[in-house]
């Protein structure tokens, strides 16, 4: 069964209770890695001038403590332009998100950067971000 790596875990452990429960649940059928959980200052205006990110300090949910938002990488990862495995695993989360959620083990939705409105048209996105995984407001 697939685990977190020690670099992946203390990611995910700087977010929110919710998306920890979320992946512990995920990993365990979908092997992973966290890339982001937490960002501070200077990692959110690194990411921001690369263009992986639209929003500066302090705008991103990354930049709350606990982090309400996580970057997932699903393995097999055959490069960041082979985009199916990204919908694919985003899909796998989306559901066990919504089976937690009923169940009560989380309180919150789940919003993926794939389908910001959560309209399930992929579409119409100006901005992909096909690894993010987000907390909505409750």
């Amino acid at each position: 069964m697939p685990c977190f790596g020690i670099s992946s875990r203390k990611k995910l452990n700087t977010c929110h209770i919710d998306l920890q429960i979320l992946f512990e649940r995920v990993v365990q059928v979908w092997d992973c890695a966290v890339l982001y959980g937490h960002r501070g200052q200077t990692e959110q205006n690194e990411i921001f001038q690369t263009g992986a990110s639209k929003l500066r300090w302090p705008k991103s949910r990354h930049n709350t403590q606990p982090s309400i938002a996580v970057d997932i990488r699903p393995h097999p990862h055959r490069g960041w332009d082979d985009t199916r495995v990204f919908y694919a695993f985003a899909g796998f989360v989306l559901g066990v998100a919504e089976e937690l959620r009923r169940a009560g083990r989380i309180k919150h939705k789940v919003r993926w950067g794939g389908d910001w409105d959560g309209d399930r048209d992929l579409t119409d996105q100006d901005f992909n971000d096909l690894v993010h995984f987000e907390l909505e407001e409750s």
